[in-house]
């Protein structure tokens, strides 16, 4: 650290006098604002590396009536999250959207009511700037919650078709469509899926897209071939036991997770039945357990660590005000340009179907 010829820290004043500029324009400089001619930015960043300058964090969030953290929450017990690649593939984008950003991130787990009222007084203490919710439920109350404290919030997934609050997703319902094409284009006959959680929409958005394939294909909608699971390998392995019970002759499974895929391909090698000889099989994610299952596993691929950037990105935008997120393959779920993003998906072929 240089020193002032005072012998202490160098100042924000210090840095302005050095390279001829106001007070106010260095904290633009310091704080990345646009509004900052490339000659003025220069000058500044020559002048606080010449002096050694180091901001003040706490000095600056105070200031700004910010506090420079960001929270993620992930309303799941520990054991999901770690056995989940896809929760790990989101944390890993959003850090990567946050990196140029200066903000901490805060991992948090809400798994009760008494951990949601925690929460919610540690974000009264205004303690985060924003709060970024992952793997929503149709009953989860934290979002109105968020809402109601007026604090900048991003989700990924949504609640229900009309969901107000800004969110980043994927295009589960024709990711699905995609996968049954697959199946029944290989002349797959009794295509069963395994959904996800009734409460979740996403798990209802790819169910959608299972029925639609069926329908377009003038196939017969039997509900005997559909069976909820809870993205758990062992809820995987439980709804395909279900499954073989009513319908012993089913010849494919559309897994709405690798994760529950995994079960079911355990399932299926318990029952006898080879993969893909007797029973195709399909996911959704093309996690690295995709890859690494005995055979590979053909899966819907969603840009899972794109959609962590660009919640990073659009609750940034709110933070600051600025326009930031989204990229050249989001859209809006209205067609227009807003804080409602959809990442397209698509089908990884291996050998498992």
């Amino acid at each position: 650290m240089r020193r002032t010829s005072g012998g202490g820290r160098p100042t924000l004043e210090e840095v302005a006098a050095r390279a001829g500029v106001g007070r106010g324009t260095v904290s633009r400089v310091i704080n990345g604002s646009p509004r900052v001619s490339e000659r003025t930015r220069s000058l500044v960043q020559q002048a606080v590396a010449d002096l050694g300058y180091v901001p003040n964090r706490a000095a600056r969030a105070l200031a700004g009536n910010r506090a420079d953290t960001v929270a993620l929450v992930v309303p799941e017990t520990e054991t999901r999250l770690f056995a989940e690649p896809y929760f790990s593939g989101i944390l890993r984008g959003v850090s990567a959207g946050l990196a140029d950003h200066d903000m901490q991130l805060l991992l948090t787990l809400i798994r009760t009511s008494k951990e949601r009222r925690r929460f919610a007084d540690y974000l009264a203490s205004h303690r985060v700037d924003g709060v970024l919710l992952v793997s929503v439920h149709g009953d989860d109350p934290l979002p109105d919650l968020l809402g109601r404290m007026a604090i900048p919030t991003v989700l990924n997934g949504r609640r229900t078709a009309g969901e107000l609050v800004p969110y980043v997703d994927s295009d589960n319902t024709g990711g699905a469509q995609s996968a049954l094409e697959h199946l029944i284009g290989r002349g797959r006959r009794q295509v069963a899926t395994i959904a996800g959680p009734p409460d979740m929409y996403v798990a209802h958005c790819r169910l959608d897209g299972y029925r639609q394939a069926v329908r377009a294909a003038g196939h017969p909608e039997d509900d005997a071939l559909i069976a909820h699971g809870d993205f758990t390998e062992e809820g995987g392995r439980r709804a395909l036991r279900e499954l073989l019970a009513r319908r012993p002759a089913l010849d494919a499974v559309f897994c709405a997770s690798d994760v529950m895929a995994a079960g079911a391909r355990q399932e299926l090698r318990t029952a006898g039945r080879r993969v893909p000889d007797d029973v195709a099989l399909v996911g959704f994610d093309d996690s690295a357990i995709a890859r690494h299952m005995d055979p590979p596993l053909t899966s819907v691929r969603q840009p899972i660590e794109e959609m962590g950037r660009a919640m990073a990105g659009l609750l940034m935008a709110q933070i600051t005000g600025g326009a930031e997120g989204g990229g050249p393959d989001a859209r809006s779920a209205t067609g227009q340009a807003g804080p409602h993003l959809v990442l397209p998906t698509e089908l990884v072929r291996r050998q498992s179907s």
